[in-house]
Parts: structure tokens; sequence; C-alpha cells
């Protein structure tokens, strides 16, 4: 039988493992759970409160397998995009990305492509492989954390999953990933601190919103549902009126709002009538709207927008006293800025 990683179990599946398996105490899960997300350990000989007999067994039943960084690359700005090799070769990046305050926010990838195939989206175009399991979403978290620590740069703060991949399409990992995250004796990541991106999806939305672990970042990108339509075909596949019916009903603490991702395509959805569109959809309701500048790729369908133009939209929607900022663009020099992540193969 093939070892398993340990990383790929959650805290339940890993005392299953404890007890059932290796036939130890319950409160050895406890100390190989802290080893694994606390201490980074990588090797069993380095779990020194085991047994040497218990570290000298695990080799032969368990490994720790944390995703192989192949390539990293470092942008002008700060932003580090890592290319990380996967066990069976599939390639997949993050990136670490930091603010003003000199802090980091780690966006993570959820699946190998994507199918969701929108029109503006690199990762669309890689087509959909396979979805990540539940240690290599976290597995990225831990590669950038031991970089960040070895560089002598600021903690990891915050953490979106907004890379490769729609979160809510490999929902069972991903909502096993948010409650790791939130384990105080493993990551201890707050869920004030984890943000998921997605097209839009009501069923996998009512999941999380249930599970109180993150709040949603929705990728609107039109205001209107034949805009939509046209640019991202499969997410339109859910009219607007039933999004924003599920959008409703979310469960939010006091002071909390939905986020709505607004990617500006020069001449597609950056008009003054978009913005009205745009103010009339969300009007009254509990929300801010992220505008974002479309980054021109190779080959790219669409060009970026007029900058002016991206003010005068920006003021018209705090015009109707909804509050919009125009998102920093960060390591489009290195390919890592929202929209250009595409794994690719090495040559």
């Amino acid at each position: 039988m093939q070892p398993i990683n340990l990383l790929d179990l959650t805290y339940d599946a890993l005392e299953a493992f404890v007890v059932e398996t290796l036939g130890q105490p319950r409160f050895r899960t406890d100390q190989i759970w802290r080893w694994l997300w606390q201490k980074d350990a990588r090797s069993f000989q380095d779990m020194t409160n085991l047994s040497k007999d218990l570290r000298s067994r695990l080799p032969e039943l368990a490994r720790v397998h944390w995703p192989e960084v192949t390539e990293t690359h470092r942008s002008q700005d700060g932003t580090v995009k890592f290319l990380l090799q996967l066990h069976d070769g599939c390639l997949v990046e993050t990136v670490l990305i930091p603010s003003v305050q000199g802090r980091y926010t780690q966006c993570l990838s959820t699946q190998v492509g994507c199918a969701m195939a929108c029109t503006f989206c690199n990762t669309g175009q890689m087509g959909f492989e396979r979805n990540m399991t539940h240690g290599e979403i976290l597995g990225q978290i831990l590669v950038g954390r031991r970089f960040l620590l070895d560089q002598g740069l600021p903690e990891l703060r915050n953490f979106v999953f907004m890379g490769m991949g729609e979160p809510l399409n490999n929902l069972e990992a991903l909502m096993n990933a948010l409650r790791s995250m939130n384990s105080d004796t493993g990551l201890n990541i707050s869920w004030r601190r984890a943000t998921v991106s997605t097209v839009g999806l009501p069923k996998q939305l009512d999941i999380l919103g249930a599970s109180e672990l993150a709040l949603p970042a929705i990728s609107l990108h039109a205001p209107t549902q034949e805009l939509r339509a046209q640019i991202m075909p499969k997410a339109a596949r859910v009219p607007l009126d039933e999004l924003m019916a599920c959008l409703d009903r979310f469960p939010m603490r006091p002071r909390e709002r939905i986020t709505f991702e607004y990617l500006l395509l020069g001449g597609v959805n950056d008009s003054l009538e978009h913005a009205r569109q745009l103010a009339k959809l969300l009007s009254n309701r509990r929300c801010k709207v992220n505008l974002i500048a479309y980054n021109a790729t190779d080959d790219a369908p669409y060009s970026a927008p007029d900058r002016d133009q991206v003010e005068r939209f920006e003021k018209y929607l705090w015009d109707q006293g909804m509050t919009a900022t125009i998102r920093r663009s960060m390591g489009a020099d290195i390919k890592a800025a929202c929209g250009q992540l595409k794994a690719q193969t090495i040559k």
C-alpha cells in the first residue's frame, strides 16, 4: 500500500489513522498535528516527543510531502510567485502579496487549472486537470510561511482563495482546509483572515455561509446577465437574480459585507452606463466593490481600460453612496496579477 501523505488528513482522519492503523493512544494525534502544522516538520525523526519505535514505523505507512517549489519569481513591488509541483507532476501557482503595512497576503489555488473558462482569465485557458487535496491546498501556506521566515520578512496576515481554480467546485477539500486553518492546535488562522473568491455557485455558497468559516468575494465582472454571459459563459448559467438572492441570505455578522470583484475590460464593461447598471444591481446591499484594471497578457482578447475611465467609474459608484476602491495591481511584471496565473510545463 502506498504511504499516505499526512498533510492530506483532517484532524479527525489523522486521529483515526493514529488509533486504528498505528494502535497508538489518541493524544499522539495532537502531537503529530502540531508537528505538521505548527513546527513545519517534514521528517518523522524530527518529531522528538514520539517514541523511537513509532518514529521508525511511520515511514512504512505515511509520509509528509510538501508541494515542491520549482520556480520562484520576485516582482519589483515585492510580490513573490511560486510555481509548485505536486506529487503527480501537476503544476500550480501561489502568490505572496505585500501590503502597505508590510504584512503579506497569500493567494491560494484550489484546482489544477479551472473548468469555468472565463474569457479574460489565463487559468481558464489551461482547462481543468483535477482538484487539489487538503494537503496540497494548505501546503501552499507552509511553503509561503517558510519562505517569509527564511527571508526575515513579515508574517502572513491574510489568505485569499483567489488563485487557480473555482474554490466552490472543490467544496469538500476547501471546507476541510478552512476547518484545519481554523484549528488552534494547527495553523491557528482566524476565519476573519480568509476570503473565498467565487463566480457564485448558490448551493455551495449556502454551505459556506452555514459554516461561518469565511466570507465570499464574488467574481462579478458584469452588471447584466447578457454581458456576463458573453465574458463568463459558464458562470452565467446561474442567473444574476438567483445569485443575488443567494447572497442576500448569506449570514453575516454586524459590519461584515460581501465583496464584489469587478474586472474592468477596456471598452467592454467600463463605461458610465455599466457603472449605473452596477449601482442599480447592488443598491441596498451590504457590499463593497473592488475595481480591478485588466492586466493584458500574451494573445489577450481584451485591452486594459483607460486609467481616467477607471477613476470615473469609481467616482460614479461613490456618488451613489457605494463603497468602491481601485485595487492596486501587484506582480504584473511576473504575471502574478489577477487573472494571470497559468502554470505551464517546465521546459
